[in-house]
Formats: structure tokens, C-alpha cells, sequence
């Protein structure tokens, strides 16, 4: 006998980017990103300065200073567009910022309890064990001592301080996708090292993502499993790990001359 139930549809794990434009103020900036990312997969967003990059970023979260004037962003098949910043977050979306912002008076250790505990269903606490054994893991992974997190969140720090600070809070929130916005910038080879160290001991099938960057030296500890080439607030050109390295050696003007085709 043949079984005719209708088949369950699944809604597949992914960040997927629809026809996305946006812009501030009266300035469009993304002219329409069509993007996949499953979860399992980071992938690599390059491209020349000033044409969209950070703006993706900042539209996946929901900074207000952008106004979405077209398309969707779906996370695990939910429009995020019309959620709040912190709803998204509790979606498990996390954005590693490009300049992490210092807060005095506010330490790291009650920054990383208190945010813990926002990603907790209601009624739920976080215990002081569960707490301090995830802290002490994410400090070795990342060759920090004990004893950062009694400092201020950010304040006085370095700016690989800061940029390894952004890789401990996502140790500790285990968020679903990540998005690295230029978190290279100003790190010396060892502060990269480390931030690599931290992102690629999250990888696997629960982790999804994408890293914004200028250069390759940052994939070179982060392989990606896919690149996109925005220009012009468009994905031009997509591809393996290799189509960095092409940018590397001959640079930006082969790509231009696609976004003109």
C-alpha cells in the first residue's frame, strides 16, 4: 500500500539574505545581497572600502542608523528585519565589533554573568558553576589569566585586548551565527593567532557565519568555506578559499570591472 501522508517540511538551518538593500539617510548602500549561510559554515565577505561590508553587518544586528528598504533576512527561516537588537541576540546571532566600545564600572566577569543570563529562558538561572567552568575554558583557549575579568569591560585595553575580549564573549554566549566585522584590524600576528584560536575551536555543525575582512592573512589561521566579493553594495563574485587569495595577489580592479559588467 502506498503511503500517501504529506511529507514534513523542514526549515533549513541558515542565514539566508534576499534581495537585501539599505542605506543611511538618503545614501543607498546595499543594492541587493542575495546570500546563503548555512550553519556548519563560515564564509568570508571582502571587498574595497566603502562598499558595504560593515553595512551588512550592521543591518543583520539592527543598527538603527540603517534603514532596510527592501528585501528579508531570514535566520533559520524567521525574518530577523523587524525584531529588535536583543532579540536577534537571543536568536543567537552575535556581532564581534570592528571598535569594541569600553564601559567603565561594569566588569567583565558581571558583563559575561549578566548577558549569560539574557539568553536564558525565563525562570531559568545561570548557576555560579556552570558559569565560572565555562569562563575558566574560554580563558584557556584563549591564553588569558583569571584575572582580566575583574577589569573593566574594555577599558584601558589594547586593541588586540579588545578584539580577544569580542572572541571570549562568544566563547562564553555560544551563539548560533557569528558576524566578525574586520575583527583583524590592528592585530599583530600573535593577538590574530589568538583570535583565530578562539573562533576555530567553535566550528562545526552548530556554527554559522561570516567574516568581514580586508585581507587575507586573517584566513589564513580562519579558513573559510566560502568567499564574496561586495562591490558597490552587490555580491559580484563568490567562491572557495582560493578567490581570497586571488585578491591578495592582484587586488581589487578585476573585481570593479565586474561590478561595471
Amino acid at each position: 500500500m502506498t503511503d500517501q501522508s504529506t511529507p514534513v517540511q523542514t526549515t533549513p538551518f541558515q542565514i539566508e539574505i534576499r534581495n537585501l538593500h539599505a542605506s543611511v539617510g538618503d545614501m543607498p548602500i546595499l543594492k541587493g545581497i542575495n546570500l546563503t549561510i548555512p550553519r556548519g559554515e563560515l564564509h568570508a565577505v571582502m571587498g574595497p572600502n566603502g562598499n558595504g561590508k560593515s553595512t551588512l553587518a550592521k543591518v543583520i544586528v539592527g543598527d538603527p542608523e540603517y534603514t532596510v528598504t527592501e528585501g528579508e533576512v531570514l535566520v533559520d527561516g524567521v525574518n530577523i528585519l523587524e525584531m529588535e537588537p536583543d532579540e536577534r541576540a537571543r536568536l543567537g546571532v552575535f556581532l564581534a565589533f570592528q571598535y569594541p566600545v569600553e564601559i567603565p564600572g561594569v566588569t567583565i566577569a558581571n558583563f559575561l554573568r549578566l548577558a549569560m543570563q539574557a539568553r536564558k529562558a525565563e525562570g531559568e538561572e545561570v548557576s555560579f558553576s556552570e558559569f565560572y567552568g565555562k569562563l575558566l575554558a574560554a580563558l584557556k583557549v584563549l591564553e588569558w589569566d583569571e584575572s582580566i575579568v575583574e577589569r573593566y569591560l574594555n577599558a584601558g585595553f589594547s586593541g588586540g585586548e579588545k578584539k580577544r575580549n569580542e572572541i571570549l564573549q562568544m566563547l562564553m554566549l555560544d551563539p548560533t551565527y557569528i558576524i566578525m566585522d574586520e575583527t583583524d584590524s590592528g592585530l599583530d600576528v600573535d593577538a590574530l593567532k589568538i583570535v583565530a584560536k578562539g573562533v576555530n575551536s567553535m566550528r562545526g555543525a552548530n556554527l554559522g557565519g561570516l567574516i568581514i575582512t580586508h585581507y587575507q592573512r586573517l584566513l589564513d589561521y580562519i579558513v573559510p568555506d566560502r568567499v564574496h566579493i561586495i562591490v558597490d553594495g552587490k555580491v559580484v563574485q563568490s567562491g572557495g578559499p582560493e578567490l581570497a587569495k586571488k585578491l591578495d595577489s592582484e587586488g581589487y580592479d578585476w573585481v570593479k570591472e565586474l561590478a561595471l559588467a
